[in-house]
């Protein structure tokens, strides 16, 4: 890997995280359009497995994405320097607003701003939450009803009933939907 690479790589990555509200469900229609569109360092199913295994270890999941990333594009430097880039505009930033939050809490023009980008930060997390599960559901195929991925579609189903009704454990659910849609993949998708 040239230090080019690592470069782009790393400025990539400062581009996403600087213009990132919200945490890391905000982050992922920018992380899609700089990798996938833009960049073409990895496919849309690629980038969903990602996201899935970002998702299920210990850590921000804008920073667990840059690394896995990071490590696919360029092996360990890519995801020091994927890491790197992704954190230091938060890093940054956040040490000023602290500053700036404390000295001036309380104020009408702080609060009205807060309030302001409530409603941005949600739609951002909305569009990247459609955006995942239109991936889960259809693949890339057209969104017809003959196209959809049943099981997938039913495992959505059932997470998304367990953690709103009962409000059970997310890892829980996640190690319960790997180890149905496994079961139901062996089950319905072997081929004789």
């Amino acid at each position: 890997m040239t230090m080019q690479s690592l470069a782009t790589i790393f400025v990539s990555f400062l581009k996403i995280g600087m213009f990132t509200f919200g945490g890391g469900y905000a982050m992922l229609p920018l992380i899609e359009r700089e990798l996938i569109t833009k960049r073409k360092w990895i496919e849309q199913k690629e980038f969903l497995d990602l996201l899935t295994l970002a998702q299920s270890v210990p850590g921000p999941i804008a920073v667990n994405s840059a690394t896995f990333v990071g490590i696919r594009i360029a092996g360990f430097p890519g995801a020091l320097i994927a890491t790197l880039g992704c954190i230091l505009p938060s890093l940054i930033v956040v040490t000023i607003l602290a500053h700036v939050y404390y000295k001036y809490k309380g104020a009408k023009a702080l609060d009205t701003v807060l309030a302001c980008l409530r409603p941005v930060v949600v739609a951002l997390i909305a569009a990247a939450g459609l955006n995942i599960l239109r991936h889960v559901l259809f693949g890339d195929s057209a969104l017809a009803l003959s196209s959809i991925d049943w099981i997938g579609a039913v495992l959505f189903a059932g997470a998304f009933f367990a953690l709103r009704k009962f409000k059970t454990n997310p890892i829980l659910t996640m190690a319960l939907c790997g180890a149905g849609g496994l079961i139901a993949g062996l089950i319905f998708r072997i081929t004789p």
